[in-house]
């Protein structure tokens, strides 16, 4: 080694980030997640329409952030590596293929559009551009989520029977005041694609593709255009069985997953977030107490949240594969929401697969009937 040579090896590279709105969703969650990927990330701009938010929110964050009143200027200056995404979901669709069009990968809230067909713009658009856009589903990325998926996935349970799907939250009328909620035009639907997406997206990643699905969905309490609740029944492709509830209605909250295998329960109790002491196993009686005691949790916690989601993208950009999240993941939970709609508005049980262009489903979630009424239509 010659004099002065440094053999220090090189450190991780760094990704230049810019954030999409600075509202509540990104303040405490994108932030603190860049926050802790700090080796790897660096916030370099953020975009708002309201100044005084972007003010507040550029003081708060670290470093010299650029700010930007329109997505196309910031993407124009400044050629972000990530964009993540963190407005009302009518505009998920333009702000997210905009990226992929300038080269940067998303990381976009849920929902990441309104529509199947809007995914299909976005599918365009990666395929386009060699960038990814993936959905925030933060729950997949907990450790407790993932060790019960490879349980599961493993047969360590025995075959899934029955599952239970639960999102039972409550918002009022003052919720509802804000101009975006509860319209199919810009938040493209009720609790079942704004609240309780989070939980059957992972009731579908613990599980895998789903069949068939009948539901009801109905608006009893908020005066909105779209439901308040909806419930559904779906046969996985497993044979399992399985109810979800989505819920607005409810004054005792809680977000839950129960799944009962031929040789275990496993059950995950939470509200917005989940620990490693979350879930729990729940054994058959002809288990060994030592095969039992082999599916504990281990003791490394990672709680589900959008730091582990991000230290997953970004561990997908630097092996150069597809992100999770992404791509048929992210349509698989979309055509689940749409396929629950559609069989809620016609009372007929809908498969999977069977929203393809053509269908009123695959370009609206209320499929061309924004006046629906509870009950359904004939």
């Amino acid at each position: 080694m010659s004099a002065g040579e440094d053999r220090t090896p090189p450190g991780p590279v760094r990704r230049r980030v810019a954030v999409v709105g600075t509202g509540a969703i990104v303040t405490g969650g994108h932030l603190p997640a860049l926050a802790a990927h700090a080796d790897r990330t660096e916030l370099v701009a953020a975009v708002d329409v309201d100044p005084s938010r972007l003010d507040a929110f550029r003081a708060q964050a670290p470093g010299d952030v650029a700010g930007y009143a329109s997505t196309e200027a910031m993407l124009d200056d400044v050629r972000p590596d990530l964009v993540l995404v963190g407005t009302p979901p009518s505009l998920h669709r333009e702000q997210t293929v905009a990226a992929l069009k300038s080269g940067a990968w998303v990381l976009c809230e849920k929902p990441l559009c309104l529509s199947l067909a809007e995914y299909d713009d976005i599918a365009a658009a990666e395929e386009a551009s060699g960038a990814y856009a993936s959905v925030v589903f933060q729950h997949r990325y907990g450790s407790g989520a993932a060790h019960a998926r490879e349980l599961i996935a493993g047969g360590e349970l025995g075959a899934p029977l029955v599952a239970h799907c639960q999102t039972t939250w409550h918002r009022d009328a003052a919720y509802y005041a804000v101009p975006w909620r509860g319209r199919w035009s810009t938040e493209g639907g009720g609790p079942t694609m704004g609240h309780g997406i989070h939980q059957y997206d992972l009731l579908l990643h613990l599980l895998g593709p789903w069949a068939e699905i009948r539901a009801m969905a109905a608006r009893l309490v908020h005066d909105t255009e779209s439901e308040d609740v909806s419930t559904a029944l779906v046969r996985f492709e497993s044979g399992a069985l399985a109810t979800v509830v989505n819920s607005v209605l409810s004054p005792d909250e809680t977000s839950r997953i129960r799944v009962d295998c031929a040789d275990a329960t496993v059950e995950l109790t939470h509200l917005y977030g989940h620990r490693n002491d979350d879930w729990t196993y729940t054994p058959a009686r002809h288990v060994a107490p030592e095969r039992a005691a082999a599916w504990r949790t281990p003791p490394a916690d990672v709680p589900s949240s959008h730091t582990a989601q991000l230290g997953a993208v970004l561990d997908a950009w630097d092996a150069g594969v597809r992100p999770p999240g992404s791509g048929p993941q992210a349509r698989a939970t979309l055509e689940f929401a749409a396929a629950l709609y559609k069989a809620a508005f016609t009372g007929r049980p809908v498969r999977a697969g069977e929203i393809a262009p053509g269908d009123p489903f695959h370009l609206a979630m209320h499929g061309g009937d924004p006046d629906w009424a509870p009950g359904g239509r004939a």
